[in-house]
Parts: C-alpha cells; sequence; structure tokens
C-alpha cells in the first residue's frame, strides 16, 4: 500500500465514530460534556506526543513485528518479549471493544428500524456474526484492505460533516455553550469530582489507539521509512480535529440529558439523531456509524493479526507454526486472522452477565496497549545517542516530547485499573487489571519455560525492503 493507505490504516482503527460513539454513554454519566470536551482536548494532546515519539522509532525500525521489534533492537530481547504481549492483549481487546460496541450499535439501529428488542444474548450473538465478516472482509489479500481503508477515510469525514452539518441545522432547539463546555455530570456512585473526571478520560484514550496500525503494515508500505511515520502521526492529529467538532455537535443537539442517557435504545447518539432529526433520518445516521464502525474494525483485524504472525514468525508465541502460515495466494496470514477474533470473542463473553463489561473490555485495549507505545519510546530516551533515527525525526525536540509520552503512560495505565462505579459488585467489577495480570503472567511463564528466540532479526535494510516492495509492484 501507498503512504495514503497506510494513513487510512490508523485513522480507520482509532476511528471517532466508533470510540466517540461507543463510549459515548460512559463519557455522559463519568463527568458530562466538561469533561467530554475538555479531556478530548487534553488527552489528545498527550496522545500526540506519544505519536511523535512513537513515529521516530518506527521511522528507524519499520517492520510488522513494530513495537516489540523495536523494544528488541534498543532494550534486548525480555523488553521485546513483554512489549509484544502488552501489544498483543491491547490490540485484541481493542477488537473486542470495537466490533462489540457496534453491535450495540446494530441493536439500536433494528430497534428503530423493525422493533428489535435488545438484550445481551442477542447482542453478543450480532458481536460474534460481526467477527466473522470481519474475518471474509480480511482473507482476501491486503489490496482489498488497502482499499477499504481508503474509501473508510473519506466515509469518515463525510460522515461527520453530515451529522454535525445535520445537528446544526435541523433542531430548533440547541444546548448553550455554557452547557456544552462547563456541564459537569456524575452518575459514577463516587463523590469526589477529580476521580470521576479522571475516568471520564476513558473515552478519549480509548478512542486515541491502535495508530500503531500504521508500523505493523509497515513491510507492505512503500517508502515505509517516512510514509508509516506520518501515518502515525497525521491520524492522531486529524481524529483530534474531526473528533472534536463530533463530540461538540452531539453534546450541542440534546434535546433531554436524562432521556438520552437513559435511552430505551441502550445507544445515546441513536436517542440524539431520534428527537433532534426524528425516526428516518436517525435511521439512516445510525446506519453511517455502523459502517464506519464495521471499517474500524476491519482495518483493526488486519493490524492485530499481522501483529500475531510477526510474533510467531519469530518464534515467541505458542504454537507459533500455526500462527504463521500464510495462504499461498494472498499471502495473508490466515489462522493469525482466526485467533485474531476468536480470543475477543473469549473476552467479550463477561458482557452476558456483566452491566459495565463493555467499559471493562475498553479498559483492557488501553491499559494493555498503552504501555506498549511507551516503551520503545523510553528505551530510545535511554539510549541517547546509540539511537539511530530514519529519516523522519524530532531533532532537539526528541527529548522533551519523549520525556510527556513516558509520563503521561503510566498514569493513564493506573488510572484505568481503578473501579468505574460505586458500590464495586459482582456486576460492576473492573475486570481489566485481571486480563492484565493474567497476561503478564503468561509473558512471565514462555519467558522462562517457553523456547528461546532473538525477536529482533535482520529482515533486510530498509532500502531493500522498499525495493522488494517496488519489485511487486
Amino acid at each position: 500500500m501507498g503512504g495514503f493507505g497506510n494513513f487510512a490504516l490508523s485513522f480507520n482503527v482509532i476511528s471517532i465514530l466508533s470510540g466517540c460513539m461507543t463510549l459515548f454513554l460512559f463519557g455522559l454519566n463519568t463527568g458530562g460534556p466538561a469533561v467530554m470536551v475538555w479531556g478530548w482536548a487534553f488527552v489528545g494532546l498527550m496522545v500526540l506526543c506519544v505519536g511523535l515519539a512513537l513515529a521516530e522509532v518506527t521511522s528507524a525500525y519499520p517492520v510488522s513485528g513494530a513495537l516489540y521489534f523495536m523494544a528488541s533492537k534498543l532494550g534486548g530481547p525480555r523488553w521485546g518479549h513483554y512489549t509484544a504481549w502488552f501489544n498483543l492483549l491491547g490490540l485484541l481487546g481493542g477488537m473486542a471493544a470495537g466490533p462489540y460496541g457496534s453491535a450495540l450499535f446494530i441493536s439500536a439501529w433494528l430497534n428503530l428500524s423493525f422493533g428489535f428488542i435488545p438484550s445481551p444474548m442477542k447482542t453478543f450473538a450480532i458481536f460474534a456474526g460481526l467477527l466473522l465478516l470481519l474475518v471474509v472482509m480480511n482473507l482476501f489479500g491486503v489490496r482489498l484492505v488497502s482499499v477499504l481503508n481508503s474509501i473508510s477515510v473519506w466515509w469518515h469525514l463525510a460522515g461527520v460533516a453530515a451529522i454535525v452539518i445535520a445537528l446544526v441545522v435541523v433542531p430548533d432547539h440547541h444546548q448553550s455553550a455554557g452547557f456544552v463546555f462547563r456541564e459537569f455530570a456524575n452518575n459514577t456512585g463516587w463523590s469526589n469530582p477529580w476521580y470521576v473526571g479522571l475516568l471520564g478520560l476513558l473515552l478519549a484514550q480509548y478512542t486515541f489507539s491502535g495508530y500503531d496500525a500504521s508500523a505493523h503494515l509497515s513491510e507492505e508500505t512503500l517508502r515505509a521509512q517516512t510514509a508509516a511515520a506520518r501515518g502515525i502521526v497525521h491520524s492522531i492529529l486529524w481524529s483530534w480535529i474531526v473528533g472534536f467538532v463530533l463530540l461538540a455537535g452531539l453534546l450541542y443537539a440534546i434535546q433531554d440529558y436524562n432521556g438520552t442517557v437513559n435511552s430505551p435504545t441502550g445507544v445515546p447518539p441513536a436517542q440524539i439523531f431520534l428527537d433532534a432529526l426524528g425516526r428516518t433520518a436517525a435511521e439512516v445516521l445510525l446506519l453511517v456509524v455502523i459502517i464506519a464502525q464495521v471499517f474500524c474494525a476491519n482495518a483493526g483485524l488486519a493490524s492485530a493479526s499481522r501483529m500475531i504472525f510477526a510474533f510467531s514468525r519469530d518464534g515467541a508465541l505458542p504454537f507459533a507454526q500455526t500462527w504463521k502460515r500464510l495462504n499461498p495466494r494472498t499471502k495473508t496470514p490466515v489462522n493469525a486472522v482466526w485467533l485474531a477474533v476468536a480470543v475477543p470473542l473469549i473476552l467479550a463473553a463477561p458482557s452476558l452477565f456483566s452491566t459495565t463489561a463493555y467499559t471493562a473490555i475498553a479498559t483492557i485495549n488501553v491499559i494493555g496497549i498503552t504501555p506498549a507505545y511507551a516503551i520503545p519510546i523510553y528505551l530510545r530516551l535511554r539510549a541517547g545517542r546509540r539511537f539511530r533515527p530514519g529519516p523522519w525525526q524530532l531533532g532537539r525536540w526528541s527529548k522533551p516530547i519523549g520525556l510527556i509520552a513516558v509520563i503521561w503512560v503510566p498514569l493513564v495505565t493506573l488510572l484505568f485499573c481503578l473501579p468505574p462505579v460505586s458500590p464495586v459488585t459482582v456486576d460492576t467489577f473492573n475486570y481489566a487489571p485481571v486480563a492484565l495480570v493474567g497476561m503478564l503472567a503468561l509473558a512471565w511463564v514462555t519467558w522462562h519455560w517457553g523456547p528461546r528466540h532473538d525477536i529482533a532479526p535482520e529482515y533486510g535494510t530498509p532500502r531493500e525492503r522498499d525495493q522488494m516492495a517496488e519489485d511487486v509492484v
């Protein structure tokens, strides 16, 4: 794929029409409009620092293993091994959270269009069917993935424009600027507003994840040393700008706050469309959002499967011989694609009995993948002059931006391990830390008792990889 296709992949994995929409209810309950808007602005700035620092390291090591390959080259095999497991947990958590959120929206659309009555079992069945559709879409090879991603960029931009313009022009009533930028709401059961406000940052931090997809597809990208780095930075920047417009447009158009929070559809954006625009327009715009979310999940599966393939190619994943096999015709890692949907199916199973399971699934994505971003950045800072940058670099800004990144990541990781709802019960328990501990235990076992491999072999120089890609084209 070219530079635009690489950018499109990360932009689509971030997917403001997925992350912002699916956690909109969480945002309304956990801080409300003020935290949603200002949290988006602040978190976006912090993530941009992380993305800039990560892009610099990506330019030096444009390999499918991405984060763990960088960590191995800069810190040694042990660093690479644990980074890989963090990265894998985050990507698989995202593959659970994204499609499950899409299933919630599909349920809401079916409710509006056909009187469908959502239930945990029905939503889970839609989720499983969506995963199967994504497998089929990913088995046709990277060319189709690239085409779909390019279409998805314009679909996202046009979709956001259509939603915001409709919500500005059609309704007779809009909320005030004071409501959008200062209204604080707390339906968590916790009394401390600072704690609640910090929890509310999850909406933005969850949305701003997955931009490492540009690095994971670097071996399938022309001139990856610059294209993959730019793909990371531009995907964050454009998502930051367009996402702010989307959130503000939705919040301005709320007609009834309590009615939106307690929407019978189970999806507040659907209720906003319904109250502000009417049933027909609501059905159309929901369909626009759903298609965008499917595009997002498709790009996410491409990224997760390449991570599994690369980790297995280096012999560091259990049953590596199975997961690294390629289809002889499409060169797609078929078994890795299947594994990348099987694990999310298991991760989402608690949604059948837990009222806060979706928040926990989204948290798994954040506390898995965010530390994986920081480790290569930290090791790059530690390496100092020993680090040999690629053609895309930050120059004298490298150190201060890198320091901001490695300070920010541990803070948000710890924050999202805390309970989001009080009182803490079996139904409201945040099981994301349990998944994190389980992942660390598995990483420790496989490091000490699994086969030892150098997971940062040389796959040719960047120039040689670019030439190979040109020859294929």
